[in-house]
């Protein structure tokens, strides 16, 4: 089978569907006799690995395997959920201020970069938005690009920081189910991304997140920079609302390469980046929605309680003036 299956036409697809069933089918059998199901596995990756795979990435470190990465996300998780928190149960939360400036300078940095090259390697010169093929070729454009998608791969890896600063300082609350999540399924997806999709259509969501990370980064080195500068942060309600547009404009892009015939980038994969892109939107948008409803909570907390405090100033002369008519009153029967 060839890696541009997308090419094929209409038979020829249903043909390699049948085809690749009666494999998984022979496969199944063949290690279900012994149970060696975890071989299985191994036998299913390396016919996709075979036949989609591009051979371009094996010049990679980290991409022989999956297993190195489901390691390092394995490792991850341990330390966010488990190890971190023991560690920090009985010592006081670290500051890391500088650590925290640097760190952020830096991702906005590699993420500005990463930008520009999403640009200059395709999306701004060479690729059409409404739809574009992987580029398998040895051409300079082509592995300028797949460069830059093993380069947002690592940059996956390095936002394991993220999580682990959280934990050094305490700040359980920044710990979310999407924050884990986000971080944990990101750098799986983007091992996909150079091992099969180096290019066209699958680093579009890579182009937009770039610059949401400039945005984001940009935000945290200001705040870690020290209270000082919070007056420069009145935009943090409109971060969360960039999140949400990116995943918006992902879901269009993709809708528009699943259903056009003219097309040519793969419907499977459109579908997994429709999927993928729906659920972000989800989480984002429920996360928007609870602290939103919180803000609005806490607002109308505030608004009673000052409320309250201007009812009791305003009562107060009145209760002043009552008491001095009543000193007065006395004063009078007591000279009569």
């Amino acid at each position: 089978m060839s890696m541009n299956y997308h090419n094929y036409n209409s038979s020829s697809r249903f043909e390699m569907v049948v085809e690749i069933a009666n494999i998984a089918l022979d496969e199944f059998k063949t290690h279900h006799i012994t149970r060696n199901y975890t071989g299985l596995v191994q036998r299913y990756y390396q016919l996709v690995e075979e036949d989609y795979g591009d051979p371009r990435a094996t010049r990679f470190p980290l991409m022989e395997h999956p297993m190195f990465t489901f390691g390092m996300v394995a490792v991850y998780l341990s330390w966010v959920l488990v190890i971190g928190p023991l560690f920090m149960r009985d010592r006081k939360p670290f500051q890391l201020r500088r650590t925290l400036v640097v760190y952020n300078a830096f991702q906005v940095a590699l993420s500005g970069y990463m930008f520009y090259e999403h640009l200059m390697a395709g999306w701004l010169n060479y690729y059409n938005l409404k739809c574009q093929p992987v580029d398998y070729s040895d051409s300079p454009s082509s592995k300028r690009m797949l460069n830059l998608c093993y380069l947002y791969y690592l940059s996956k890896l390095t936002e394991f920081a993220d999580t682990m600063f959280f934990v050094l300082r305490k700040k359980s609350s920044q710990i979310t189910w999407l924050h884990v999540y986000h971080h944990s399924v990101t750098p799986l997806e983007t091992w996909v991304l150079v091992k099969f999709l180096a290019g066209g259509n699958a680093t579009f969501p890579n182009l937009l997140n770039n610059f949401v990370h400039v945005c984001m980064y940009f935000y945290y080195m200001m705040a870690a920079m020290g209270p000082e500068y919070a007056k420069f942060l009145w935009w943090k309600k409109y971060m969360t609302e960039l999140q949400i547009a990116q995943f918006v404009l992902c879901i269009f892009h993709t809708l528009r390469a699943l259903f056009s015939n003219q097309c040519q980038f793969s419907k499977f994969i459109s579908a997994l980046l429709l999927l993928n892109a729906s659920i972000f939107f989800c989480l984002f948008m429920n996360f928007y929605m609870q602290s939103y409803r919180k803000t609005k909570a806490a607002q109308q907390l505030q608004q009673q309680q000052q409320q309250k405090q201007q009812q009791q100033l305003d009562a107060t002369p009145c209760k002043a003036d009552s008491n001095n008519n009543t000193a007065m009153l006395a004063q009078k029967l007591k000279a009569n």
